[in-house]
């Protein structure tokens, strides 16, 4: 009997340990749980766009009706073929959550304005009213192809003109001993535009547990710019061939730099001829009439004028 209460006692004061050991790792876990979706909200919030402004309101309001026209939409898809949309509205950073479906019912939601705009005109007596009903509508149809295509430029410009300063940041951050997602992570809170969003959008991924191989590749699908695809691709040799990363990234700042400056050469050059043919044509004319119309006119007006010989 008094071994049966002795063992019990054992086997109390063993469950007792097992139990505060469990707990003392539940605590761990939850600690490292926390700081780990904290990271993630902090990379989160730069994907969360600020407060509504008055063209997001209209898109959302003319969305209600995008979305019935979406069928319609996407058989008519001359210049538009989802494919490619899909890519435009990529490459342009997914401007106001817009999906490949949604914009093509906004193109018959456009068709269907201007045929109103062009019938209101016609009914007011507008001057040229009549061309206006035919050619409102054909315009706007393509007003959000060449909308989103113009997005698009814009942010890739945007995204190569940060991205020799980003580099050298990153650069800084790897020398310093910071790993390469900590080193983007802390740069990005001081850059705007699509380079912190990308680099957002990829950390997150890769918080979330996406192979960095595939977030990589994620980069490279969203973004058609030369310079940034080629320093993705230097990031996945990198990868794979341990190279240091900090001596890739300083490589490639200096490399756009480089391209940069020649590029800026290369319009300077082109726009020499330019210059010399506005002042031959234009500039020129103008100054030889202008002395021209003051002679002719100091002949009839002025003191020694033709007037005053005859009179």
């Amino acid at each position: 009997m008094d071994s049966f209460i002795l063992f019990a006692v054992i086997l109390c004061w063993l469950s007792l340990a097992l139990g505060l050991a469990s707990l003392y790792q539940y605590s761990k876990q939850k600690q490292y749980l926390k700081a780990h979706l904290q990271e993630i909200a902090v990379t989160s919030s730069v994907l969360v766009a600020g407060k509504k402004g008055r063209l997001e309101k209209i898109i959302q309001f003319l969305a209600r009706y995008a979305d019935d026209f979406s069928t319609l939409g996407e058989r008519i898809n001359f210049y538009s073929e989802s494919e490619e949309i899909d890519k435009l509205l990529k490459r342009s950073g997914n401007p106001y959550e817009l999906s490949v479906k949604r914009f093509q019912g906004f193109k018959i939601v456009f068709i269907l304005l201007g045929l109103l705009l062009g019938f209101f005109m016609v009914i007011m007596g507008f001057p040229l009213a009549n061309i206006a009903f035919v050619t409102l509508p054909i315009l706007g149809f393509f007003i959000p192809i060449i909308w989103v295509r113009s997005l698009g430029k814009k942010r890739q410009d945007l995204l190569r003109k940060d991205l020799p300063d980003f580099l050298d940041t990153v650069s800084i951050s790897l020398q310093a001993g910071s790993n390469l997602d900590s080193a983007i992570k802390e740069v990005i809170k001081y850059f705007d535009g699509p380079i912190r969003e990308e680099f957002a959008q990829f950390l997150q991924e890769i918080d979330l547990g996406v192979p960095r191989e595939k977030a990589y590749a994620g980069l490279l699908d969203r973004n058609e710019n030369e310079d940034f695809q080629s320093l993705i691709k230097s990031l996945i040799q990198a990868t794979r061939l341990g190279v240091p990363m900090a001596s890739t990234f300083k490589a490639q700042a200096e490399d756009i730099r480089k391209i940069s400056l020649e590029q800026v050469k290369e319009k300077a050059a082109k726009a020499s001829p330019k210059v010399t043919l506005i002042t031959s044509f234009i500039i020129a004319p103008l100054i030889m009439l202008l002395i021209i119309g003051l002679v002719i006119l100091n002949m009839i007006y002025g003191e020694n004028s033709i007037m005053n010989i005859f009179s």
